[in-house]
């Protein structure tokens, strides 16, 4: 049996998610990555509709939309150390501050398509920095146990709802506001963040030490020379790339069955909403020793649903498929728990960044070759096929771990019994 797959005897009731809002740091963090989001998904909107009313060109609105994916993989190797080297909360401010600076040099009428693409293109640069920085300053507020496993899982949740409300938000500011205005509103979510980021939350001094510590500029090197992580973040990028082929896909399926603009909004809102509702169920239901058990079969099943694709499903199967599809990421629960324990804390904020910019990219990469096999086999056949390929990847994957690459047996056990942190977040 793998050591991966070893729980403690005793199984404790889940914290809940109420426990985790009690930590005063968090709530600061959660409203600040709430605002964020929302401010992010409108800027999207909005700068894809002013670049198409710029260029008259839907290669030229589309390049900026993937320039949000592409510079994910220069911050997440080439900046990877700074999480760890500077204090966590000067990090997260700065990163902050720099976005909505880019932001704000959009909304200046002079700026052209190349303007806005690069400056697109620096926020995408500085987003894993924040992310990961983000993620690792979790396990400071809230400890690597349960805790921290759930707080991660309110940021997903708040990232997959923030789809479904700012798109339909953003779509109704472009019916009555400019869309470089438009883009006022995100650079006050970026500055309302950087405001609760810092008063919200304590200064804590830098993961690495003040001189950064020995390797601490190696950045994504230091992470990816661990064979442990390298699997653990396999695992969490392998599902990535492949489920994305159906929200890639989405508007030629809507077309194909005639089923309109409000079909095609379903179907971009079915994956989310199964996301959403497997990881509530499985941080509110379940304890740390179930989701770790639970965690490789649902990496081997979550993309299951793809093959019914095959079948050439209407609307309304299609909906259920992508649903019970997005139910199965509940798996990441217990991926958390197996890589914040197989991470040395100094190593936290990069492996966090590694891990956020890596995500970003193989979806990037994902809907790009899912475009490219529509065109030669189909959309359904596309959609069927990455599933059968990514069970196949995926599955591959968990072997892997199981086989003692997910954390050493019997290793670090004690840390689900290190006390939490004061409710009141002091």
């Amino acid at each position: 049996m793998s050591s991966v797959q070893q729980a403690p005897s005793a199984r404790p009731r889940p914290a809940g998610y109420g426990r985790v809002f009690a930590v005063r740091e968090f709530r600061a963090v959660f409203v600040a990555h709430t605002l964020s989001m929302l401010g992010v998904i409108v800027s999207e909107i909005a700068l894809s509709v002013l670049v198409y009313d710029l260029t008259g060109s839907p290669l030229m609105s589309a390049l900026v939309f993937a320039a949000g994916f592409l510079p994910y993989v220069v911050g997440g190797t080439l900046l990877a150390g700074v999480a760890d080297r500077f204090p966590a909360r000067r990090v997260l401010v700065l990163c902050d501050l720099v976005c909505a600076g880019c932001v704000a040099l959009m909304v200046v009428p002079g700026a052209g398509f190349g303007a806005l693409l690069v400056l697109r293109c620096c926020v995408a640069v500085v987003a894993p920095v924040f992310s990961g920085t983000r993620m690792a300053t979790l396990a400071d507020i809230l400890g690597d146990g349960e805790l921290f496993v759930l707080g991660r899982s309110l940021l997903r949740i708040v990232a997959q709802s923030t789809l479904l409300v700012g798109y339909g938000l953003g779509g109704l500011l472009l019916t009555a506001v400019a869309p470089r205005h438009t883009l006022l509103i995100t650079v006050g979510t970026f500055l309302a963040s950087a405001a609760l980021l810092r008063l919200g939350t304590r200064r804590r001094p830098a993961r690495a030490g003040a001189g950064g510590g020995p390797g601490a500029s190696r950045g994504a090197r230091t992470v990816l020379a661990d064979r442990r992580v390298r699997l653990l973040l396999l695992l969490f990028w392998m599902p990535a790339m492949f489920s994305v082929t159906p929200e890639a896909l989405a508007a030629p399926y809507a077309d194909e069955l005639g089923a309109g603009s409000t079909g095609l909004g379903l179907l971009m809102c079915a994956l989310p909403v199964g996301t959403v509702a497997g990881e509530v169920w499985a941080g509110a239901r379940l304890g740390p020793a179930a989701r770790e058990r639970i965690a490789l079969p649902l990496v081997c099943l979550t993309l299951l649903p793809y093959l019914g694709y095959v079948l050439h499903p209407g609307l309304l199967t299609s909906l259920l498929l992508l649903a019970l599809s997005g139910a199965g990421s509940a798996y990441t629960l217990g991926l958390d728990q197996w890589l914040v324990r197989a991470v040395p804390e100094e190593l936290r904020g990069r492996v966090m960044t590694v891990l956020s910019a890596g995500l970003m990219t193989v979806q990037g990469v994902g809907m790009a070759l899912a475009g490219v096999a529509a065109e030669a086999f189909g959309v359904t056949a596309t959609v069927a096929g990455a599933g059968a390929l990514g069970v196949l990847c995926c599955g591959a994957t968990a072997v892997a771990v199981r086989r003692g690459g997910g954390e050493r047996r019997g290793e670090r056990t004690e840390s689900r019994d290190r006390a939490e942190p004061d409710m009141t977040g002091r």
